[in-house]
C-alpha cells in the first residue's frame, strides 16, 4: 500500500475569528501543493470563553478543558469539509497539524499553554494528530514562537533579502536572506488591540477593511506615549508576546495614564475621538513593524504580508507609507494570505513525521535545533 503523503493544517490564531484549514501534499523537499481549503467561524460562545480564559478566573481548569473539547470539535468540522472537497477518506491523510489556542504564553517563566484536545481530535477524524508545537522549544530555553520561519524559508526564499510579515492578533516577521538561516520574532500587536477597541465602541468583533478606524486620524502624541511607555517594544530579538501583555487591561491602563498626563479627565469619548484612537492603534501596529524591519532587515527589498490583517486596507496603506521596503501580499507568490499559517502547520506535521528540526535557535533563542510537536496516532 502506498504511504499517505497528504497533510492537513489547522490554525486558529489570537484574533479568535475562526479556524483556517488546508489540505496539502508535500514533495521530498517539503514543497507544498495546496489541494483544498476551508474556514469555520467560531461560535460566539466559544469566542467569548477563549477570550475570557486569557485572564485568570473561577474554575478555569474545568472551563479550559471544556473549551479545548469544543475547539477540537470545531477542528473536526473543518477537517470534514476538507475531506469532502477533496473526495478522500481519512486513511489517505498521513497526519494533521493542529496548533490549538494560546491562552498563556510565558517563555520567561518556562511555559506556554495552547488549549487543544488532540486525543479527541484523533478520535473524531480518524487521522493522526501532531500538536503541542511550542513546548519543546520553550523547554530548550527558547521563545516557542514564532513557529513558521523555517516553513517561510522553504516557500518564500529569494535571491534577495525578503521579510515575511504575518498580521494575526500579534504581528511577527521572518527575515529571509540568501545563504543564511531564517530569523524571526514578534514585533507587537497587529489586530489584537484594534479588535478590542472596535468591539468596545461598535459592537463588531473587528474593524472590517479598517473602514471604521479610517474615518479617524492617528494622534502623534498618543502614539509616542504608547511606544515609549511599553518596555517590551525596546527589547532585543528574539522575543515573543501575546494577550498576556497586550490585553484589554494594557490598553485601558495606557489610555488612562495618557489622559491623566495630558489633563484630559473626560471619560466619555465622541465617535470621532474613538475613531482617532483606533487609527492610532493601527499606526502603532505599522510603526512597531517598520521599526523592527529598519533595525533587523534594513537590506530587505520587499515585504510580503499574510494573515487576517492583510485584509485591513487602512493598515496596508499605513504599511506602504512608512515601511522602508515595498509591501505586497503573499498572493503575489501564489499563496493566499489566509492560507499561509494553516499551510505552515500542515508542514510542521510533515516535518515532525520526517524527523526534521523545525525549532531553530536563530529564531527562538533555544539552545539548539529541536523536532517540534507530539503525536496522537489515529
Amino acid at each position: 500500500m502506498t504511504k499517505p503523503d497528504l497533510y492537513i493544517g489547522l490554525m486558529s490564531g489570537t484574533s479568535l475569528d475562526g479556524v483556517d484549514a488546508v489540505l496539502a501534499r508535500f514533495d521530498a523537499n517539503g514543497s507544498p501543493s495546496l489541494l483544498a481549503r476551508a474556514s469555520v467561524d467560531f461560535p460566539s460562545t466559544l469566542h467569548d470563553e477563549l477570550l475570557a480564559l486569557n485572564i485568570a478566573g473561577a474554575n478555569e481548569l474545568e472551563r479550559s478543558a471544556l473549551a479545548a473539547n469544543s475547539l477540537a470539535r470545531l477542528y473536526a468540522q473543518a477537517v470534514e469539509a476538507l475531506l469532502g472537497q477533496a473526495r478522500i477518506s481519512p486513511k489517505q491523510v498521513a497526519a494533521l497539524g493542529a496548533h490549538g489556542q494560546t491562552v498563556r504564553h510565558r517563555p520567561d517563566l518556562g511555559f506556554t499553554v495552547q488549549l487543544n484536545s488532540p486525543a479527541l481530535l484523533a478520535e473524531l477524524t480518524g487521522i493522526s494528530v501532531i500538536a503541542d508545537f511550542r513546548s519543546r522549544d520553550v523547554a530548550a530555553g527558547g521563545q516557542g514562537a514564532p513557529l513558521v520561519p523555517i516553513f517561510h524559508a522553504g516557500v518564500f526564499k529569494a535571491p534577495h533579502t525578503r521579510v515575511i510579515l504575518n498580521l494575526g492578533g500579534i504581528a511577527n516577521i521572518t527575515i529571509l536572506r540568501p545563504n543564511e538561516a531564517p530569523k524571526g520574532f514578534d514585533t507587537g500587536p497587529a489586530n489584537m488591540l484594534m479588535d478590542l477597541w472596535c468591539a468596545k465602541h461598535t459592537g463588531c468583533a473587528f474593524d472590517e477593511d479598517g473602514a471604521w478606524g479610517a474615518q479617524g486620524e492617528h494622534d502623534a502624541s498618543l502614539l509616542a506615549f504608547l511606544l515609549n511607555s511599553e518596555p517590551w517594544f525596546a527589547m532585543p530579538a528574539p522575543k515573543s508576546t501575546g494577550r498576556d501583555l497586550f490585553s484589554q487591561e494594557w490598553l485601558e491602563t495606557r489610555l488612562t495614564e495618557y489622559r491623566m498626563n495630558a489633563g484630559l479627565n473626560k471619560q466619555l469619548l465622541t465617535q470621532r475621538e474613538a475613531q482617532n484612537i483606533q487609527a492610532t492603534l493601527r499606526r502603532l501596529t505599522a510603526e512597531t513593524i517598520a521599526q523592527s524591519v529598519r533595525a533587523y532587515a534594513a537590506d530587505a527589498e520587499e515585504v510580503l504580508v499574510c494573515g487576517g490583517g492583510a485584509r485591513n486596507a487602512a493598515l496596508m496603506l499605513d504599511l506602504q507609507k512608512i515601511m522602508p521596503s515595498p509591501v505586497r501580499t503573499t498572493e503575489s507568490e501564489g499563496i493566499g494570505t489566509q492560507d499561509v499559517e494553516a499551510l505552515a502547520f500542515a508542514w510542521l506535521a510533515w516535518a515532525h513525521q520526517q524527523g526534521i528540526t523545525a525549532g531553530h535557535p536563530d529564531v527562538t533563542g533555544a539552545r539548539g535545533h529541536r523536532i517540534l510537536g507530539a503525536c496522537w496516532p489515529a
